[in-house]
C-alpha cells in the first residue's frame, strides 16, 4: 500500500482511463481480489473513503504478498470516473495496459 502525492494520483487515474479504452481493467472488490490472487493485476487502486473499511482491508495485504503495486486514492467517485462508471468504485486493477503501457511503467517506477 502506497500513500502517494496528489500529482501522482492524477497520473494513476489517467493510466486507468487509458487502459480502460485500449487495455483490460477490473472493477470492484471481488474482481480485483481475483485478479491479484491469480497474478494478473499489474497495478491496483483502492479508494480510501470506502465504508466500512473492512471491505477493502485485505487488498493491500494481498498486493504485498503478490508484489503488485497498490495505490490508495482519495475518492471512490474519482476512481469510478476513471473506470468509466457513473457511480463510485471501491477498487480497480489493470490487467493489460494497452496504450497506457509506457505511462504505467513511468508511474510504477515512481512508486
Amino acid at each position: 500500500m502506497t500513500e502517494v502525492p496528489k500529482e501522482l494520483v492524477e497520473k494513476v487515474m489517467q493510466v486507468f482511463e487509458k487502459a480502460r479504452s485500449s487495455g483490460k481493467i477490473k472493477k470492484g472488490i471481488n474482481e480485483v481480489t481475483k485478479a491479484v490472487e491469480r497474478g494478473k493485476a499489474l497495478i491496483v487502486a483502492v479508494a480510501v473513503d470506502v465504508d466500512p473499511k473492512e471491505l477493502i482491508m485485505h487488498i493491500p495485504v494481498l498486493c504485498d504478498e503478490k508484489d503488485v503495486v497498490c495505490v490508495m486514492v482519495p475518492s471512490k467517485q474519482e476512481l469510478g470516473a476513471a473506470m468509466g462508471l457513473q457511480v463510485g468504485c471501491s477498487s480497480g486493477a489493470i490487467l493489460e495496459a494497452g496504450d497506457a503501457k509506457t505511462a504505467l511503467e513511468d508511474v510504477s517506477k515512481k512508486l
